[in-house]
């Protein structure tokens, strides 16, 4: 049987839904983090990756925060690339007292999207107030200010108290 654009498309995105939901029937690793699908077989592709996104925004609009989790987890290993879902699964993994996987993701993050100023803001206040990181919460929030549309005077501040307190 031959298959349009079209079908191909609709039989790739229901092999992603059946692969994240047999993924969520999976057991816990033991770290409390949940991997829905190995990285090894992972594909880049953003329309699973906005399917998804849309998913976790509905969950945690209803207040699934994990399902919410999931589907972002599950987005963002499709596309990485994804400032606002990488942004929206760090700042709900920070609001479950997850700070060490919020930075990674962040970080993650910043790899894929340099130029996106509020992963740089986000990394920086997570690794400052809750990780005790300030090297790396002075660079984030340096960065911050050099890619912002204009200077946040608060965040001015909070620099030149880090360096003060790393000198």
């Amino acid at each position: 049987m031959v298959l349009d654009g079209t079908w191909k498309a609709g039989l790739g995105l229901l092999v992603a839904v059946v692969t994240v939901i047999s993924g969520c029937a999976a057991t816990s690793n033991g770290s409390g983090s949940e991997m829905l699908i190995p990285p090894s077989q992972l594909a880049y592709s953003p329309e699973q990756a906005e399917v998804l996104a849309r998913e976790g925004r509905q969950a945690y609009e209803r207040g699934d925060v994990q399902a919410a989790i999931q589907s972002w987890q599950g987005a963002v290993s499709f596309n990485p690339a994804d400032a606002a879902t990488v942004n929206n699964l760090a700042l709900v993994l920070k609001d479950e007292n997850r700070f060490a996987e919020a930075v990674k993701l962040l970080e993650k993050g910043v790899d894929a999207s340099p130029e996106t100023a509020e992963l740089h803001y986000n990394l920086a206040v997570i690794s400052e107030l809750y990780l005790l990181q300030l090297e790396k919460a002075l660079a984030h929030y340096k960065r911050y200010q050099q890619l912002a549309s204009a200077e946040d005077t608060a965040v001015a501040g909070w620099i030149v108290d880090l360096e003060r307190r790393l000198r």
